[in-house]
C-alpha cells in the first residue's frame, strides 16, 4: 500500500497535483455559485448600494 502512495518517488508531486487539480475545480464550481446568492442578495436588499435613492 505504501507503494501506491509513494508512486515511485513520485508521490509528492503527483499526490500535491492531484490536490491543485481538485481545489482548482472546487473553485470552478463554487465562484459561480457563490456569486449568484450574492447577486441575489443585492438585488433583494433595500440598500443597493452607493449612488441609489
Amino acid at each position: 500500500m505504501a507503494e501506491f502512495f509513494e508512486m515511485g518517488g513520485h508521490g509528492f508531486f503527483i499526490w500535491t497535483s492531484y490536490a491543485v487539480t481538485a481545489l482548482v475545480l472546487l473553485h470552478g464550481y463554487l465562484a459561480p455559485v457563490l456569486r449568484r446568492k450574492n447577486l441575489i442578495r443585492q438585488l433583494g436588499s433595500p440598500d443597493r448600494g452607493p449612488g441609489t435613492k
